[in-house]
């Protein structure tokens, strides 16, 4: 079985993000980037399917600058075999990555793809829905638990709002990974380095003929309001008091 895997390269998650002056985005420049983090357990499950015999080829793919090759490395230092960046300094919507990983699909033919549910940079939860759409395969988004079931069939369990979900669908199909799916594993230098004797392949998005152009204007990027700071109370006496003097504040419905 083949599987491909798309990750992305995002603001890594410890850092405090800061909106740009002109409050046209966020602030990017010199700051630390890693992997999405709900890629990572995408990866981490697609090198555990290899592990287990029922993955014979991991390919990673990412969209972006020349620099997102080192999420591609960290993916295969974690166990995936190849792979390939499609470079773009362009901003890229999520309509336009599904399309771009619909090519890439037609080209590598996998038997499964897997995908984090969201990029932790914008939170859109729309590319897997909008690959497996165009795609027309099944797919089963939030996943929390998966394994191959045989004859074709792989068994997802999915995060929904009334608890669990377990579902089969048929092979090739679109997988997003929850956090719960599994714990990735950590990164060594010598990982690192074995991973950078591994085939990644960098191919231009302007060659492709995909219409990337973005449909959506930001008009305004604000940060969130401040929160108030806190304060201690001596006793629970102080503390109704405390509620009641701040409920005194609200104005009427």
């Amino acid at each position: 079985m083949k599987i491909l895997v798309a990750v992305k390269r995002v603001i890594d998650h410890a850092i405090r993000i800061r909106v740009k002056p002109d409050r046209t985005g966020v602030e990017t420049a010199n700051l630390r980037m890693s992997m999405n983090p709900f890629d990572r357990h995408a990866v981490e499950a697609a090198v555990r399917l290899a592990e287990a015999g029922q993955g014979d080829e991991i390919v990673v793919v990412s969209i972006g600058p020349k620099a997102a090759t080192d999420v591609i490395l960290t993916a295969l230092a974690m166990g995936a075999h190849r792979g390939l960046l499609l470079e773009t300094d362009a901003r890229v919507e999520t309509l336009a990555v599904a399309k771009l990983l619909k090519h890439v699909v037609d080209e590598e033919k996998p038997d499964l793809v897997l995908l984090g549910k969201q990029a932790v940079d914008d939170d859109s939860n729309h590319v897997g829905q909008m690959l497996a759409g165009l795609l027309g395969w099944p797919q089963a988004t939030f996943a929390s638990h998966m394994k191959v079931i045989g004859n074709g069939l792989i068994e997802v369990a999915r995060e929904v709002d009334f608890g669990r979900q377990t579902l089969s669908m048929p092979l090739p199909a679109i997988v997003t990974a929850d956090l719960r799916l599994n714990e990735p594993r950590n990164v060594g230098l010598p990982m690192v380095m074995k991973a950078k004797s591994k085939p990644l392949a960098i191919t231009a998005v302007a060659g492709l003929g995909i219409d990337i152009t973005p449909r959506l204007l930001v008009e305004k990027v604000t940060p969130p309001r401040e929160r108030a700071p806190g304060r201690v109370v001596a006793n629970a006496a102080e503390f109704a008091a405390a509620i009641a003097a701040e409920v005194g504040k609200m104005e009427p419905r």
